[in-house]
This record gives C-alpha cells, sequence and structure tokens, in this order.
C-alpha cells in the first residue's frame, strides 16, 4: 500500500513539474497579460456605470531614459478608473526588483514618482488598495505622460519602463 501512494506522488509531483516548465517556457515571452475580471485588493469590482480605462502593456529596458542593455522585462494590466482610482498589477522577469511606481513624464523623459506601487509578490507589484490620481495627474495620464519605472540594484535610477497609453 505504501508503494502506491509513493508511486502516486512521484507521478503528480511529475505531472506539476510539467505544467510548471510548460507555464514557464510560456511566461517568458513579454506579452500584454488580460486585467483579470476577478476582484481582488488590488483590482476591485468597478463601480457600476463607471468607465475604467485600462494600460495594458510591456516593459523593457529600452524605454528606459537612457536606455540599458539589461534583458529585463515585464507586463502590465494596470486600470486607472474614470474616479481616478489606480488598480491592478505589473509582472517582472529577468531581474531582481527592488521598487517600482509610476511617473509623470512625457516618453524620453524622467519624472517625480506620483503613485508608490507595494510589492505583492517575487515578481509582482501595484499601487496600494486606495491609490487615486490628482486631476492634474490624470489629465497627464488622458496625455499620455505618465509611465511605469522598475528599479533594481543594478540600475537604481531604472531598469525597465513602460509609459501608460490609455485605451479603452
Amino acid at each position: 500500500m505504501k508503494t502506491l501512494r509513493i508511486d502516486v506522488r512521484v507521478k503528480w509531483v511529475a505531472a506539476v513539474a510539467v505544467l510548471v516548465l510548460v507555464a514557464g517556457c510560456t511566461a517568458s515571452t513579454p506579452a500584454v497579460m488580460a486585467p483579470s475580471a476577478t476582484p481582488t485588493a488590488l483590482n476591485p469590482t468597478p463601480i457600476p456605470g463607471a468607465v475604467t480605462l485600462t494600460t495594458a502593456g510591456v516593459l523593457s529596458s529600452a524605454e528606459e531614459v537612457p536606455p540599458n542593455p539589461s534583458k529585463a522585462h515585464g507586463k502590465s494590466s494596470i486600470q486607472i478608473g474614470a474616479d481616478k482610482s489606480v488598480t491592478g498589477t505589473i509582472y517582472i522577469r529577468d531581474m531582481t526588483p527592488t521598487m517600482a511606481h509610476i511617473h509623470e513624464a512625457a516618453k524620453g523623459q524622467n519624472g517625480p514618482v506620483i503613485v508608490p506601487f507595494i510589492k505583492t509578490g517575487d515578481i509582482t507589484f501595484g499601487p496600494a488598495p486606495g491609490a487615486k490620481l490628482t486631476d492634474e495627474q490624470y489629465a497627464s495620464y488622458l496625455a499620455g505622460n505618465l509611465y511605469i519605472n522598475v528599479h533594481s540594484a543594478a540600475y537604481p535610477g531604472g531598469e525597465i519602463r513602460m509609459q501608460i497609453v490609455p485605451t479603452k
């Protein structure tokens, strides 16, 4: 009986290992991740009738100012609501992130931090629950003048970046 249980466990461990390997290979390609429809602390249930603008995209070292040779990349599924709320998650690959935030500046420029992110996992960050833009920051968002920046020890000024472009 014990031998049968061990054999079943070994088969389950092998099956899980194959799934993790396949998922890891698929996830290593930078792609746009769709926002989750499932409500969470970082992605609450939308307010009925409110328009949520979704900003999904890929973070890369080529977007940094100045660009750097890092092979790190990330995916964003940040939502900015009509009420100026900021929710969602960014996913980071091939780097050890130290911090992440939303900055205010046009593409090709650097600017101040306006929304600090909290670390939600080993490779994920998101805005703190209740994060909101001011009226001026929201106008900058609509004009495409906000960006997400992820920092590391190797690149303390920012290793990967993505300009936030609103989409409906």
